[in-house]
């Protein structure tokens, strides 16, 4: 009789472990959601999405003696602005994964709304963390929300992924010709 209580426990565990994984919703923000792009690259918005919708992949090459930094971002919510509104991930959401390649480190901000969760802000918060380059090949990087702290920095305050706008796919000193893909930017809401 005791077994048999254990083998129940247990049959509700993995029930409940299952059925509480399964309830989460991958979106991926390549093929969902408009991109905008500011900075000295080859590439408009419109290019960069028209490319995005005819070949499933976000491709981002630097002009030749680049001035400034090329910002690339993407509303978590499908926005036709460069802001939004922040989506309320769910406290069982762990990371986002990113499968890219790129000639140069790139930073990747993750963007908090307002206090009042009805927009996002522009400068203030920058929880970040690194895409290392990898100019030869597709890199897949599954990165935790514990990653993204504020300005990089290891004690650093953490993202509130309950208030999540936009990501910034950010090279601060992009050379001629460098090169970013995204073939895929998937969270888990």
């Amino acid at each position: 009789m005791l077994r048999l209580f254990y083998l129940h426990i247990v049959f509700i565990f993995l029930i409940s472990s299952f059925n509480n994984k399964s309830n989460l919703e991958s979106i991926n923000l390549v093929k969902s959601n408009t991109w905008f792009i500011a900075g000295p690259a080859n590439e408009n918005q419109e290019t960069i999405n028209a490319v995005r919708q005819k070949e499933g992949i976000i491709r981002v090459t630097a002009k030749d003696f680049p001035r400034g930094e090329i910002e690339l971002n993407v509303t978590i919510i499908p926005s036709e602005t460069n802001d939004g509104i922040p989506k309320n991930l769910s406290a069982d959401s762990g990371f986002v994964t990113i499968i890219y390649k790129s000639t140069q480190l790139i930073k990747l901000q993750a963007r908090e709304g307002n206090p009042e969760g009805t927009g996002c802000i522009h400068g203030g918060s920058h929880p970040m963390t690194d895409l290392p380059a990898s100019p030869n090949s597709f890199t897949t990087l599954k990165i935790p929300w514990k990653n993204f702290r504020q300005d990089g920095l290891v004690d650093g305050r953490l993202l509130n992924i309950h208030n999540l706008c936009k990501f910034n796919f950010v090279n601060y000193k992009p050379i001629s010709g460098a090169l970013l893909e995204i073939k895929s930017v998937i969270i888990q809401n």
